[in-house]
């Protein structure tokens, strides 16, 4: 007689832990651990003019020094700069050599409202703002439409909007632009708790607002469909077009914010620099914020914000230092020894460790 033999049970795949649902305390800590490092960071900078701290060689003076506070204010605007530019050429693959003309218009268009117009730095801002993205629609159109020719067309088309309005600049038309010598903060238009040393501290939290600004809206703007749209694009533009989106309609809404958040920027340069400077306006301007967001990490989340922020404190210190060369020179040598060491940017020296 032949014994039967009782099939096994298969186990049970084990329950979730309690501890992981989505309403325990758990499950609420797992989901705000990605934010602790921005907000860790953000309070250190909210919190820096209440140091004192004497950093010898790294700074000239205290840390809530008015010059250091000013030097750490231009860091801040450019890091926001490299990061708003990034969202262009590392999150939507467009090579752009024009960005700079938006920073130039917000830092001009702001002063010449206040000067001209009479407004205050509120208006005058707000009216440039609009102005610059309505420009930004209309010359971002005649742009993209040379990508049929390839992304050098594109790229030399705003390299030549930005080299016509450095030219304008430069020629000083009716003395509104200052030439050379640019034009001194008109302070009579500016409030009262943002102009002095004395106040400095104010510029560099107004500094900080606007990279706050930026980053979120990027980070959120990026995490969204239309930032995986510009992603696709970047990756493969015919199959987004195949699959019934606009890669015209994308690049344009890319160009646009990227360029806006530009005019905002100028607006914060002027304020920190006490001035607007023909400098802002030239496509040197725009490849040393390529150079900024390579350096960090061109499509990263972080890597434009301390190529930026590295590349400026840099850029301003190394002349206050006695190294026997030419500070632009070294600053270049160490550009390149970055790359070499890094492909991908500083931030990428992290993700390898952790892999």
């Amino acid at each position: 007689m032949t014994a039967t033999r009782t099939p096994r049970a298969t186990p049970a795949a084990p329950a979730p832990a309690a501890q992981d649902a989505p309403g325990t305390k758990e499950g609420l800590l797992r989901r705000l651990r990605p934010a602790t490092v921005p907000v860790a960071v953000l309070l250190v900078l909210a919190l820096l003019p209440y140091s004192a701290l004497d950093v010898p060689v790294l700074l000239d003076g205290p840390v809530n020094s008015p010059g250091s506070l000013q030097l750490f204010a231009l860091c801040l605007v450019f890091g926001a700069l490299a990061l708003g530019y990034d969202l262009m050429f590392g999150r939507t693959g467009l090579l752009s050599f024009g960005h700079a003309l938006y920073i130039a218009g917000g830092s001009y268009g702001t002063q010449l409202a206040m000067t001209e117009l009479g407004l205050g730095l509120g208006p005058a801002a707000l009216l440039t703002l609009v102005l610059g993205a309505l420009a930004a629609l209309v010359l971002g159109a005649v742009s993209l439409r040379t990508l049929a020719l390839g992304s050098v067309g594109f790229a030399m088309v705003t390299l030549a909007f930005a080299q016509a309005g450095s030219i304008y600049v430069e020629r000083n038309p009716g003395g509104l632009t200052g030439g050379e010598e640019g034009l001194p903060l008109y302070v009579e238009g500016v409030p009262d708790a943002l102009v002095g040393v004395g106040n400095t501290v104010n510029v560099y939290w107004l500094a900080l607002a606007y990279l706050v600004l930026v980053a979120a809206v990027v980070w959120t703007v990026t995490a969204r469909p239309a930032g995986r749209v510009w992603q696709a694009i970047r990756d493969n533009e015919q199959r987004v077009a195949v699959l019934g989106r606009s890669p015209f309609a994308h690049k344009l809404g890319a160009f646009v914010l990227a360029s806006s958040l530009a005019v905002l920027g100028g607006v914060l340069h002027l304020l920190v620099t006490a001035g607007a400077t023909p400098h802002t306006s030239t496509p040197e301007f725009t490849l040393t914020l390529m150079v900024m967001v390579v350096l960090g990490g061109s499509g990263t989340r972080w890597g434009p914000v301390v190529g930026g922020v590295l590349f400026t404190y840099l850029d301003q210190r190394l002349g206050g230092w006695d190294l026997g060369a030419e500070p632009m020179l070294i600053l270049g040598s160490l550009f390149v020894l970055a790359v070499y060491l890094a492909p991908g940017g500083i931030t990428a020296l992290g993700r390898r460790r952790h892999t």
